[in-house]
């Protein structure tokens, strides 16, 4: 049995479809089914069903899944110590975040890291917060930043941001020149929206049905940057974070009646912890976003360092 072996079917039994699994494992599917074969003829058990093009794990498979996914955890326990002996001249940190964060707050805290730790190795991985969420409890991330609400007990935490959430229009639009609008009368505009399963599309869907109104969505997306330059080119309003749009001098953000805001945290996985590489990224961040919140209550709005 191979810790490659392992790590495979923990990812097909995610996915519950070998197609899928090969694609984010990049590797050809003949080949990863042969690696299963091979761990079922090992083990001497039927791990999966196949039937009809549909997959599931039979109770063996439920079984050996708990023990496969404890095994890895140990491994990356381990290989997270053998870093610490090492220091910080090795080690690499695999961190999620989500779309708008990507675009404007994390290039500065990136390029802030590596040059204080240029030997560590950094990977960024860009989802939806609830995704996100999901690959650190699994194991599949290392850390990322999720938003406010439930986060389950095993994952640990550290609260980052509290934004408040805006309306952005083109400096043409005709509601540009007001400093708030009621939230039920930009919910008429036509609509930019993020995707379903995106933290700030459920915030601006739940406020919707509290005020009774149906959002005018006229295009969603996943994209932060294709969603501002929709906005530019008139196609439609949306809600971002105010700190996204602070230095931008093509857009207007207008305060909502009532405010909205939206809170995110860092979070990792509690049994496993944090190796010292991401420790120090942790670290990092949680210092640099305080410093940004000092510097905004200083100056208003400040770029970070």
């Amino acid at each position: 049995m191979e810790i490659r072996q392992l790590r495979f079917f923990i990812e097909i039994a995610r996915k519950l479809s070998f197609t899928r699994a090969a694609e984010t494992l990049h590797i050809a599917q003949p080949a990863l089914s042969t690696a299963i074969r091979k761990l079922e003829d090992e083990l001497g058990l039927t791990l999966f069903n196949r039937s009809d093009r549909k997959i599931a794990l039979t109770a063996e498979g439920e079984t050996f899944l708990r023990h496969a996914t404890a095994i890895l955890d140990d491994v990356r326990k381990a290989e997270r110590e053998m870093a610490d002996i090492r220091g910080l001249t090795a080690g690499e940190v695999r961190v999620g975040v989500t779309p708008m964060l990507s675009t404007y707050f994390f290039p500065k805290i990136i390029a802030g890291f590596k040059k204080r730790h240029p030997a560590l190795q950094l990977s960024v991985y860009g989802d939806s917060a609830a995704r996100i969420q999901r690959m650190v409890a699994g194991g599949e991330l290392d850390m990322g930043v999720v938003a406010g609400g439930a986060i389950p007990e095993d994952l640990e935490y550290h609260h980052l941001l509290h934004e408040e959430i805006v309306a952005c229009v083109p400096a043409d639009h005709p509601l540009a020149g007001r400093k708030s609008v009621p939230f039920a009368e930009l919910l008429r505009e036509p609509l930019i929206l993020f995707k379903e399963g995106y933290h700030l599309r459920e915030l601006i869907d739940e406020a919707a049905a509290h005020v009774g109104e149906d959002p005018r969505t006229v295009f969603e997306s996943n994209l932060f940057s294709l969603i501002r330059n929709l906005v530019l080119e008139g196609v439609g309003i949306s809600f971002l974070l105010r700190m996204v749009v602070a230095d931008e001098k093509d857009l207007v953000a207008l305060r909502c009646d009532p405010p909205l805001h939206l809170d995110l945290f860092i979070a990792w996985k509690r049994q496993t912890g944090l190796s010292r590489a991401n420790r120090a990224f942790a670290d990092y961040l949680i210092d640099q976003t305080d410093e940004y919140y000092r510097l905004s209550e200083m100056y208003g709005s400040f770029p970070l360092p």
